[in-house]
């Protein structure tokens, strides 16, 4: 059996990481961001993304809590659990690696609309993909982020770690995307995909490879 002690600056920073890894694939809702930032302007793609990323701590809190009732079962086998999630993601990866966003591109409006009708729009994208769940499971297994016995405190901190990782992603590209608009085009798109999904797949192998060694990677 496994004991993992957790401190609060372990749970900031698996939190975070598990907010950029949900936010980073450029799906319809990453698209929709870019596209937005293009024509609306930087704040009006920030606001998508605050609401997908509102809409992924639901997800996020459905996964937790949905494990949290077989604490035992995932303390006597994170081992396997560790392992099986670097698979998710490393299967994850290659399908980030593989797909392009691009088909994604939908005709948007000229008309701005308020920023409430962006954020809910995203919320509303994001809500409709409850695949997610897998995704979450697989960091929430790799990164042993649900914990037996955890107090709620840590709780709310993991979770808010999450969020965080997830707007400072959305502030990072829509800050990029604003200041290479005149030269930002469909290969930037499917270039920044393509990173999004090397990156995943060697953290992946890396947390597979050092599960199997015993050793703590992250």
């Amino acid at each position: 059996m496994f004991e993992i002690e957790v401190t609060i600056l372990d749970l900031l920073i698996k939190g975070f990481i598990v907010g950029i890894v949900v936010s980073a694939p450029l799906g319809p809702v990453g698209v929709l961001c870019i596209q937005r930032t293009l024509n609306k302007g930087r704040w009006y793609g920030f606001i998508t993304g605050l609401g997908a990323s509102l809409s992924d701590i639901a997800y996020a809190l459905l996964t937790g809590y949905g494990m949290s009732f077989i604490f035992d079962f995932i303390n006597a086998n994170l081992f396997y659990l560790q392992l099986l999630g670097s698979i998710m993601l490393l299967g994850f990866g290659f399908y980030t690696f593989r797909s392009n966003p691009v088909q994604s591109i939908r005709p948007i409006s000229t008309n701005k609309g308020s920023y409430f009708h962006n954020f809910i729009t995203a919320f509303a994208v994001t809500l409709s993909n409850p695949l997610i769940i897998f995704l979450f499971i697989g960091l929430f297994a790799r990164f042993a982020f649900v914990l037996p016995g955890m107090p709620v405190y840590e709780e709310v901190i993991g979770y808010l770690a999450i969020l965080l990782g997830a707007l400072s992603w959305w502030f990072g590209i829509t800050f990029f995307v604003s200041k290479v608009r005149t030269r930002f085009n469909l290969r930037g798109i499917w270039l920044i995909n393509r990173i999004i999904g090397g990156v995943v797949i060697v953290v992946s192998l890396l947390g597979f490879i050092f599960t199997l060694l015993g050793a703590s990677f992250y």
